[in-house]
């Protein structure tokens, strides 16, 4: 336990942080997880929209600072990819 009271404050920052972090993670892990099963079941309107979700999830995680920004354009390719290979 911090003796100093700056360095008590950092660890509830840190805390907060890290707690915010995994909740923004998590919720972009979902939904890339829910757009991988519409891909699966082949409907191009369910993937269309859960691919759209799943960009916007990632687009807020970088403008939180949670991932980079190119990690997040290499994966937004990735999943957009999959998705024309079964548009068309």
């Amino acid at each position: 336990m911090p003796n100093i009271k700056s360095a008590s404050k950092r660890v509830e920052i840190t805390l907060k942080r890290t707690l915010r972090n995994a909740r923004i993670k998590s919720a972009v892990k979902t939904a890339i997880r829910k757009y991988e099963e519409a891909l699966k079941s082949e409907s191009k309107d369910v993937a269309q929209t859960t691919l759209r979700k799943a960009l916007v999830a990632l687009d807020k995680a970088v403008t939180k600072g949670v991932l980079h920004k190119n990690a997040v354009a290499r994966k937004k390719s990735r999943l957009t990819k999959r998705f024309n290979k079964i548009a068309g």
